[in-house]
């Protein structure tokens, strides 16, 4: 069965073809090196029968530090640990790559004493309230470096692959929309100067780790609200970038609305036709480039994984929220039990997290069998 069949990127085999979507967890010690319960969290992924899986957002540059409880891999001190884990995770047959993170003008939310990147100062913004300010191009050029020597640290810590975050509100998704890209200069305007940073990084990268490790990037590839990126340019986007050099492509959102309908982390997806919210996204973009596509949003049963994966929509399905549920999710699949997550997206593991609590699920208990 495809699901459970191996599949290659460049040198990375991964024994089935489900991957755990990077999802910020609040354990890392405050020096961003890994915990203890961070080495408990991605073991159990790998026992659980994950084949591949993506870390949360690990921070390639001070500048792009959004929590005190975030991982760092903006440091050669950094490798150590992040071996480790590589090690542990790897005892367990699953791969494992590091998602390379800045939080551009985010970072505002946060820490409010000094004005946060970002590609261009907006005055007004009904989605962002946070200081920020425009980068300079130096600033711009010393991101790019770090992008690239976060990912010659994860290499040399043993990881499988490094997926960059181009999407969700963070930095790139900032430069790529026209919304919060208002630049006059190189990064900004037509499509071809915003996409300029990710095209920048992925040439970066590509010159420090090799052509055979393996590329990966979290794209946002339309706005959650209307007057931010379309879909047509996102779609334009993803050809460049898979011409590029790009090794895979997880398909999501740009920048988040308001209501949860708007962000990547939609809910009550309780029914099938609530489920894999993204899906029309990622049958366009599959038939117009030539790297794997992975599916990601609100997948819930097998069934639909399955059939995603079967009619060539995607060629790889990542999950999250039920992942945070039911670690072993896949495993339990994989056994034979073919009953969806029981996770009914509430969000309530989200929300946590933004009151500094640990990535768990906070939702309903299980239903305990007789």
């Amino acid at each position: 069965m495809a699901l459970f069949e191996p599949f290659r990127i460049k040198s990375m085999e991964i024994p089935n073809r489900f991957v755990r979507s990077a999802t910020y967890d609040g354990l890392a010690e405050k020096d961003g090196s890994v915990s203890d319960r961070q080495f408990a969290l991605y073991e159990g992924l790998a026992r659980g029968g994950a084949g591949l899986i993506v870390t949360g957002i690990s921070y390639v540059h001070a500048s792009g530090r959004i929590s005190a409880f975030q991982n760092s891999i903006a440091d050669d001190h950094d490798i150590e640990g992040w071996s480790a884990l590589t090690r542990s995770v790897h005892r367990f047959g699953a791969r494992i790559a590091v998602q390379l993170f800045h939080a551009g003008r985010e970072k505002g939310r946060i820490y409010r004493k000094q004005p946060a990147l970002a590609p261009s100062l907006l005055a007004e913004d009904p989605f962002f309230d946070g200081p920020h300010r425009g980068m300079n191009e130096d600033e711009i050029l010393e991101v790019i470096e770090a992008f690239g020597d976060g990912a010659s640290r994860a290499r040399d810590a043993g990881f499988d692959a490094v997926q960059i975050h181009g999407a969700h509100a963070y930095l790139l998704s900032q430069f790529l929309s026209p919304f919060t890209n208002r630049r006059e200069d190189q990064w900004g305007g037509g499509l071809e100067n915003r996409l300029r940073l990710h095209r920048e990084i992925v040439r970066t990268i590509r010159k420090r780790v090799g052509e055979d490790y393996p590329l990966l990037m979290k794209l946002g590839v339309e706005d959650g609200f209307a007057g931010g990126l379309e879909f047509r340019e996102g779609v334009a986007a993803a050809e460049i970038l898979a011409k590029d050099g790009l090794d895979s492509i997880e398909v999501s959102l740009g920048l988040r609305g308001r209501l949860y309908d708007q962000t990547e982390y939609r809910a009550g997806i309780t029914r099938p036709d609530r489920e894999a919210y993204y899906r029309h996204w990622c049958r366009e973009i599959r038939k117009r480039v030539n790297v794997p596509v992975i599916m990601v949003g609100g997948v819930r049963s097998f069934e639909t994984a399955e059939e995603i994966v079967q009619k060539e929509e995607a060629d790889l399905v990542s999950l999250s929220r039920p992942l945070i549920r039911e670690p072993d999710l896949i495993s339990r699949w994989q056994r034979g039990d073919r009953s969806p997550s029981t996770c009914v997206s509430c969000n309530r593991c989200m929300e946590a997290l933004l009151e500094a609590k640990p990535l768990a699920c906070y939702g309903p208990k299980k239903e305990k069998s007789t």
